[in-house]
């Protein structure tokens, strides 16, 4: 691990200064970072621990939404009880991922900016174009089973890894950051990135800003919604594709619904117009099955991953008939 300094910011102003700093990383849980300069991928000159900030409490919002202070842990949204009952699909996706160690550290702000589990990522003997812009990407043609099938490019087809940021895609969350120029809100589906021709941009924040908060709209969905992880294993691992969905169903016709994917992109993925086919139809498996099958229509598999376009379909139809069945214990 490269050395490096340590300080701490006791409010947001101060860590704004210290992020002026060529080589400064912002430390909160610190359960990717750290990972990360251990395996010699980040190499900041300097950590700023921002566990100071009053940035930890879950407030309510006028006209019914929710306010994730950026420190308020995966655990405390998980298990707080106006997210599992306003927004559960937020809970459930929270609880599909990691381990409750990892959730009692892991912040709702740094949640938003893990970085990917591409194995030729963390292996710095091997080239990149996440991690050395230019490098190449040996995962197009190597060992690609968990990679991306959607909105990739020829730089990159790594995917975003977290199971929180699926489900607020799919909320419609927005982000609320501090800047140098001030503070700005940013729409959850213009915050994380697809690769481009510039992969080792995940996000789209402005040198020097900070994540401060996550605002969840008064529509939770609570009524009808369903979060579904398909993995290797049954605990702690990543998606190899993950659905939540979310239906407003009025008299048996769907009058909204929300559809976002893990697992098969470079950010969570959401696709308005298959959202869009399905208002005004009846919620039944016809209805759902077109949907996934717009949602798939441009996916395009490697060699050891093509057949999470299929898994993909079958997923989205069955957290569809899960969200359409209603309340969930």
């Amino acid at each position: 691990m490269k050395p490096f300094s340590y300080g701490r910011a006791d409010d947001v102003a101060t860590a704004l200064l210290e992020a002026a700093g060529p080589g400064v990383k912002f430390v909160a849980g610190g359960t990717n970072l750290l990972d990360l300069m251990k395996a010699d991928v980040e190499r900041p000159d300097r950590l700023v621990d921002v566990n100071r900030l009053d940035l930890r409490a879950i407030v309510d919002l006028d006209g019914g939404g929710l306010r994730l202070g950026a420190l308020a842990t995966n655990s405390q949204v998980a298990y707080d009880e106006r997210v599992e009952r306003r927004h559960p699909l937020l809970s459930r996706a929270i609880l599909a991922g990691a381990s409750p160690q990892l959730r009692n550290m892991a912040t709702t702000g740094g949640n938003l900016l893990q970085r990917t589990r591409c194995a030729y990522f963390y292996d710095v003997q091997t080239p990149c174009n996440k991690r050395e812009p230019g490098t190449g990407c040996p995962a197009i043609a190597g060992w690609n089973r968990y990679h991306a099938i959607l909105g990739t490019s020829e730089h990159c087809i790594a995917v975003h890894p977290s199971d929180m940021c699926v489900a607020l895609a799919a909320l419609g969350a927005v982000v609320r950051v501090e800047g140098p120029s001030g503070g700005r809100a940013i729409p959850f589906e213009d915050f994380h990135r697809l690769p481009g021709d510039a992969p080792h941009l995940d996000a789209n924040l402005q040198p020097g800003e900070i994540i401060t908060a996550v605002d969840l709209p008064a529509e939770g969905f609570a009524g009808h919604f369903s979060y579904q992880k398909i993995r290797d294993r049954t605990s702690y691992a990543f998606a190899l594709v993950s659905v939540a969905a979310a239906l407003r169903i009025e008299g048996g016709t769907i009058a909204e619904a929300r559809i976002a994917l893990g697992g098969v992109a470079h950010k969570p993925w959401r696709d308005q117009a298959a959202e869009a086919l399905l208002k005004g139809a009846r919620a039944d498996r016809d209805a759902f099955r077109a949907a996934a099958d717009a949602i798939v229509r441009d996916a395009r598999g490697r060699e050891h991953n093509t057949f999470k376009i299929e898994l993909a379909r079958r997923v989205i139809v069955r957290a569809l008939l899960e969200a359409a069945g209603g309340p969930q214990a």
